[in-house]
């Protein structure tokens, strides 16, 4: 999947994980290692044949991307790129459509007010421009003051939480975000905070988000 690549991850996150090991994300590259996370789950390293409790192990790694055995059978999969299972019925789903560069931007609500995403699997955080959060009426200079490094350098921003975030039938409390001052972003990426509790299977130009928690 394409990304904008503009929001390195530089905040911590910890998420619980589940009972079974279907979903894994491929979040970084080393020589002879992967770094993964299964379930929603901390970000861990793992060097080639090394395997987890959950039945997942590193086969082997290319440039963009790891073959990764995952309950005894192979996955190729990109940097960025998720493997789940298929949904369970009655859970909170959207499906986005890529555009013809291979982005998914999507019509969505912050605390209520519209706004335009573009899902992004390198952003760490949900990013909101510094005009956008003024317009929402998210008063985010009571945030902690942080400095972070995008794709055009150090930048200064607040890192807050937001109320709820809507996309389709999918919403969220409680999510974590930064709002970003004098730097030019087009839009809102929507960040691993948000996409760490959903399934994503993409199937060709279509994205499936399921609610997970």
């Amino acid at each position: 999947m394409k990304s904008s690549r503009y929001l390195i991850a530089v905040l911590p996150l910890c998420f619980a994980g589940f009972a079974q090991a279907t979903d894994v994300t491929v979040v970084g590259l080393f020589p002879s290692k992967a770094v993964v996370q299964i379930n929603g789950g901390a970000p861990r390293t793992l060097a080639i044949g090394q395997k987890t409790a959950e039945g997942v192990m590193v086969v082997s790694v290319e440039r963009d991307g790891a073959i990764i055995e995952i309950d005894g059978k192979r996955k190729a999969l990109k940097m960025g790129q998720h493997h789940a299972s298929a949904p369970s019925p009655g859970r909170q789903s959207v499906v986005l459509n890529a555009d013809w560069r291979g982005h998914f931007i999507v019509e969505g609500q912050i605390n209520g007010g519209s706004i335009r995403f573009l899902l992004d699997t390198g952003a760490t955080v949900i990013a909101l421009p510094a005009a956008d959060a003024r317009r929402l009426g998210v008063e985010y200079q009571r945030g902690n003051a942080v400095r972070m490094s995008t794709a055009n350098g150090i930048a200064g921003g607040y890192r807050i939480t937001l109320d709820t975030v809507r996309i389709g039938d999918i919403s969220l409390n409680g999510v974590e975000a930064v709002v970003m001052e004098g730097n030019a972003m087009p839009m809102a990426l929507l960040g691993m905070t948000f996409l760490n509790r959903m399934e994503m299977r993409r199937e060709g130009q279509t994205m499936t988000l399921t609610k997970r928690f």
